[in-house]
């Protein structure tokens, strides 16, 4: 690994990280060297995570804390308990997302703002509190939201999602220009159909036959994603900044002839 991709000696803080492609990116950042913390709302499914990564010959530890992003409280114990544990956070991963299908005429009020709670108002809580830990140490961090091709393109039966992942998108400009002088470093992931379990179950569509090698493909692997995560944490992307970077494979064309 090239020295400016590297996360070694870095303290990752990665939400929604029980499976898909938070569980990756803890793995991943594990396996460079960075010290993790695996959290979401289930404390087994974490657990199960975490200790893997620490019954492996990773170089990087990690440790399990339960959190409700949507809960002010319950992220500052979560910033706290990682302070505790490792001394700071380098990069806080905003990963923890969720959704539903239905069309906009089916969506109920406590639907709506339940998923905007989960994805929007959830990673102002986690960018601001981790922001504020990281204005207080040496060194500045990163900050890796996570927006969707839905939140850049607009969705027919997740338009309460993409509304959502939408404003993630404003709001990591914003953060952006807000934190640059703080040596905090803002950027944004947007990605199109990622062969999660959540996919899966969601759609019913089967990531199994994805090939990573395959450049014309619609579906990608999460260990493509964690590729990004990886970089955007690293000095590699030091002049990228307030981006929203898009991966979707082969973009969708309403006439392939265009």
């Amino acid at each position: 690994m090239l020295e400016q991709f590297s996360v070694e000696g870095q303290t990752a803080v990665i939400t929604g990280s029980s499976q898909g492609i938070g569980a990756v990116t803890a793995k991943r950042f594990a396996d460079e060297g960075a010290n993790v913390v695996v959290t979401s709302r289930t404390q087994e499914q974490i657990d199960e995570v975490a200790d893997e990564i620490n019954d492996s010959d990773r170089p990087g530890e990690a440790i399990a804390v339960e959190c409700d992003v949507r809960e002010r409280e319950a992220v500052e114990a979560l910033v706290e308990a990682t302070v505790d544990e490792f001394g700071r956070i380098d990069s806080m991963i905003n990963n923890a997302g969720a959704s539903f299908m239905a069309g906009f005429d089916d969506i109920s009020e406590n639907g709506w703002k339940t998923i905007v709670d989960i994805n929007l108002h959830g990673t102002f809580h986690c960018s601001q509190v981790a922001g504020q830990q990281m204005q207080s140490q040496d060194g500045g961090g990163t900050i890796v939201n996570f927006a969707s091709v839905a939140g850049t393109m607009g969705s027919q039966y997740m338009s309460h999602y993409g509304a959502a992942k939408a404003a993630v998108v404003n709001l990591t400009t914003s953060l952006s220009a807000a934190y640059a002088d703080e040596n905090i470093r803002v950027n944004c992931i947007a990605p199109g159909l990622v062969g999660t379990p959540g996919v899966a179950s969601q759609m019913g569509l089967d990531p199994s036959d994805v090939d990573r090698e395959d450049v014309a493909k619609e579906m990608g692997l999460p260990e493509e994603i964690a590729d990004i995560v990886q970089f955007l944490a690293s000095d590699a992307a030091s002049y990228i900044v307030g981006e929203t970077i898009t991966a979707q494979g082969v973009p969708p064309l309403e006439d392939s002839n265009l």
